[in-house]
């Protein structure tokens, strides 16, 4: 199992950028599919972006597409979420997770999870 934290988080007014970053510990941390998730008080946690182990290949949630960009430093052990364009319906508690399924981008699929970032956006 791999170990994760999650950084980043705070205030921000819509129309502004965050970047997320989340620092794993791990020998294996490029074999995993890594992934961001969000949660919002009164709704379920879903999806928001994932990356391939090696990094070339992306999903993203339709709500994201063309504001959030997932990427990974596997030297570094670190997967990033840039976030950009925020609007204030993207306000939520987002999670990093690792998953040994190849493109893996649900929940279920994701057996290591860090402890959360709360991303709060203003009107």
């Amino acid at each position: 199992q791999v170990q994760l934290v999650e950084s980043g988080g705070g205030l921000v007014q819509a129309g502004g950028s965050l970047r997320l970053s989340c620092a794993a510990s791990g020998r294996t941390f490029s074999s995993y599919t890594m992934g961001w998730f969000r949660q919002a008080p009164g709704k379920e946690r879903e999806s928001v972006a994932a990356i391939s182990g090696g990094g070339g290949s992306t999903y993203y949630w339709d709500s994201v597409k063309g504001r959030f960009t997932i990427s990974r430093a596997n030297a570094k052990n670190t997967v990033y979420l840039q976030m950009d364009s925020l609007k204030p319906e993207d306000t939520a508690v987002y999670y990093c997770a690792a998953s040994d399924y190849r493109m893996a981008h649900t929940p279920d699929l994701f057996a290591s999870w860090g402890q959360g970032t709360q991303v709060t956006v203003s009107s």
